[in-house]
This record gives C-alpha cells, sequence and structure tokens, in this order.
C-alpha cells in the first residue's frame, strides 16, 4: 500500500523555522524498532509493486483530465501512469523514491516504442514471454537509464521464470506465489475460485462466493498469515499502517482484508477485476487487463501518448522543490500515512511543497488506511500555522460515491482535495 516506496531515501530537511511545527511523532516501541528494520532491509533492495494497486477507474473520474493538465503521481508499477496518459493530458511525472520501481516503468516505456503487441502483451499481460532475453537484448536494453538497464540485466530472468510468471516476482508476488501455491493445495477451493471468476452476473457471482468460496477461504491459517506483520511488510503495509487498521476494525488486519474482499466478490462484477485476478492467477486476459494492455490503447500510447510521462527517482518533495511547472494534479497514494507517524516534520514539508508547486484550483487524491486520518486535522501549513483544512477544500460526497466503485477496495481512505484560491 506504501508507494513511495524507500523510506531511507526520505529527505529529513529540517522545516523552515517560520513554517507551523510538525505534530510529534509516535513513540516506537521495541517490537515497532524490529519491524521497521525488517521494513526498511526488504525496501532498501526489493522491487515491492510489480502492478499497480490502485483503481485508475475512480481515479479518471475523480482527476477528470484535460490536455492542458500536468499530473504529478507515486510511480508504483507504472501502470497508473498510463492510464492517465491515456487521457491526454499535457503531462505526466511519474515519481518515485525506490529506483527499482522507476526501472519497471521504464521497461514498460521501452516496450511500448520498440515492441508490437503481441510481444508486449505476452511480457506484461502473460508476464512470461520465452524470448524476453532476446528481445531485452535487441530492443529495450538500449533505451533504457543506467540503473533501469542494471536492473532488468540481472532479474529479466522475471519474464522466463520457471514460476511462470513475472507478477509471482518481487515482495508483493511472492506473497501472490505463496497464496498460489496454498490453493493448489486446496483443489476444491480453486475450482470454486475459476467458477467465481467465470460468472458473468452478479447474483450468480455472490452466490458462489458465499456459498462455495468464502467458506473455505477464510480458514484461521489464512487468518494467521494475513496478521502477521512480515505478510503486511511483503504486501507495502508498514506497521503505522498496521495500526491504523487495527485501531478502526474490530478484526484487526485480517478481519479487514477479509471485509474488504467481501465487498468485491459480493457487489462488484469480477469480468473486469483485474486487480485480483492476477495475484490469483499470475496473468492477465485480453478481456480482464489494465488499459494500456489493450491494443488499441496500446497503439495510442505509442503514437506519442506514452511520451509524455517522464519518469523521476526521487520523494515527492525533492521533485517539487526542482520543478517549475505548475501541477493541477496530483495523485499521492497513502505514503502520508507512514510519514505522519514517524516523519512528521517531512509530512509538513511536503505539504508546503505541494501548495507551492500547484496550479490555481489544483486536485490531490489521497489514499490512507484509515478512514479519516488524524494527520488531516494536525498538519498545520506557512508562517500563519493555517490548518489543512483552511488551505484545502475536501469533496467528501465525492470521494465516498467513488470509493464504493473501487475494485481494489483495499483502502480504507479515500480523499479528494481542491486547494483554495
Amino acid at each position: 500500500m506504501v508507494a513511495e516506496t524507500n523510506m531511507s531515501n526520505v529527505r529529513m530537511n529540517a522545516p523552515d523555522s517560520r513554517l507551523a511545527p510538525a505534530p510529534a511523532p509516535t513513540p516506537p516501541t521495541l517490537m515497532d524498532r524490529l519491524d521497521q528494520k525488517v521494513f526498511d532491509g526488504l525496501y532498501s533492495r526489493s522491487l515491492v509493486y510489480n502492478t499497480c494497486w490502485e483503481d485508475p477507474a475512480v481515479d479518471r473520474h475523480a482527476l477528470r483530465l484535460g490536455p492542458e493538465d500536468s499530473v504529478l503521481v507515486i510511480t508504483s508499477a507504472g501502470c497508473n501512469a498510463l492510464d492517465y496518459a491515456l487521457q491526454g493530458p499535457r503531462c505526466i511525472y511519474a515519481v518515485d523514491a525506490n529506483p527499482r520501481q522507476t526501472a519497471l516503468l521504464e521497461l514498460k516505456l521501452a516496450g511500448i516504442r520498440r515492441l508490437e503487441f503481441n510481444d508486449y502483451f505476452q511480457i506484461f499481460g502473460d508476464g512470461y514471454h520465452a524470448r524476453f532475453r532476446e528481445l531485452y537484448r535487441q530492443r529495450l536494453r538500449g533505451e533504457l537509464s543506467g540503473f533501469a538497464r542494471t536492473y532488468w540485466d540481472r532479474y529479466g530472468n522475471w519474464f522466463t521464470s520457471r514460476h511462470g510468471s513475472f507478477y509471482y516476482h518481487g515482495l508483493a508476488g511472492f506473497v501472490a506465489r505463496g497464496f498460489s501455491s496454498y490453493f493448489r493445495l486446496r483443489p476444491q477451493l480453486a475450482s470454486s475460485i475459476r467458477e467465481l471468476f467465470a460468472c458473468d452476473d452478479l447474483d450468480t457471482q455472490r452466490r458462489i462466493y458465499d456459498e462455495l468460496v468464502s467458506p473455505e477461504l477464510w480458514t484461521p491459517t489464512i487468518n494467521w498469515v494475513l496478521g502477521r506483520q512480515l505478510t503486511m511488510s511483503l504486501i507495502g503495509v508498514p506497521h503505522p499502517q498496521r495500526r491504523l487498521v487495527q485501531a478502526q476494525h474490530p478484526g484487526g488486519v485480517a478481519g479487514f482484508i477479509r471485509d474488504a474482499i467481501d465487498y468485491v466478490f459480493r457487489n462488484l462484477p469480477v469480468a473486469s477485476n483485474y486487480f485480483w485476478r492476477v495475484y490469483l492467477y499470475g496473468s492477465y486476459t485480453p478481456e480482464c487487463c489494465p488499459e494500456y494492455l489493450k491494443a488499441d490503447n496500446f497503439t495510442a500510447l505509442k503514437n506519442g501518448l506514452a511520451d509524455r510521462i517522464e519518469p523521476h527517482t526521487c520523494t515527492v518533495t525533492e521533485f517539487l522543490n526542482g520543478n517549475e511547472d505548475p501541477i493541477s494534479r496530483f495523485v499521492l497514494l497513502d505514503h502520508m500515512d507512514w510519514m505522519s507517524s514517524y516523519h512528521p516534520a517531512a509530512l509538513v514539508e511536503e505539504w508546503n511543497a505541494i501548495l507551492a508547486g500547484a496550479a490555481p484550483g489544483a486536485r490531490i487524491l489521497l489514499r490512507s488506511a484509515h478512514a479519516r486520518p488524524a494527520f488531516l486535522d494536525q498538519v498545520e501549513l506557512g508562517a500563519e500555522r493555517r490548518p489543512l483544512s483552511e488551505v484545502v477544500r475536501f469533496d467528501r460526497k465525492l470521494a465516498a460515491r467513488l470509493q464504493s466503485q473501487d475494485r481494489v477496495h483495499t483502502y480504507a481512505g479515500f480523499m479528494i482535495a481542491d486547494v483554495r484560491g
């Protein structure tokens, strides 16, 4: 869930003395410090996200992108930056502190420029291409930056892996592979899940989930695995976010995840739910995949829309401090959750940079592990120490309506904020 992934790279400049003091950080316990060391160790050397875990269809309605818009999005796996490009904004700045996430976006952009659609879909749709090494050496490698080239020189075998899919690699992919192996040990459950994904009407889908999938899925073993901080760290949830979930859900993290999955498979059609499909099966289908993997959209990206994306490896604050182009749309995912708990000075610094770099009337999208994160009421900005609510206007009604349509549904909070004039 945390998208600006390398916490050790966060810039901790002391805030300007004219700015409001940041909220006091939460004192970490011994277990917190141990969890943090594990989390930092994993994230300092790993690709965390091999696909985006935020629904861009929801974002599209909230952003209402036009040809004059400039967008700042935290890169994650790059899928959503490509989705936004299809809406035709002037420029998309894809920013992530983890260079491995940038390397993945660079590989996707190189493939759009240099490959035909069938090869591209095998690589990023199937997650497997027997000739990936050949295509990489001949067509893709020369398009990459130095870090990305070195990274894919080493890890390009993920696309030809005996595990069968790129989407079973990286941290989130490791967890997905574990669940896939578990389902193979439960053939009746696996059969029921296949039947679920073959549904073409919601009533049948709900019946299959309630009668065949749910009773077999929510075992003590699954609940135990979902309750471990190591599992949460692997899928991008550090302990500050885990505590936010625990504070608002009586069933803890496992209960929250169960409620999210219950909602998705009981209330939203599975036919277009490529988020859950890829981690269950390790691949997309032509009918159920991100927009950038559809043939017509691939052509539109190849014909110039992909060139509007600029990858940057840095923090949001670092990017904004060096950027002169006013940003009209921000997609910041959920990284403010952990910043608010352990790096509140950096959170204040980032909000000031956002407001300094925002175009008039800019719109900001945020996600959180909490339905109403406390930092929204705690952050004070500028020399006047203005509360955040005086600087931005939250459209809670629109956010609630769109969140009900979210095909992932693993964020308790979705916020839409407009910069006040």
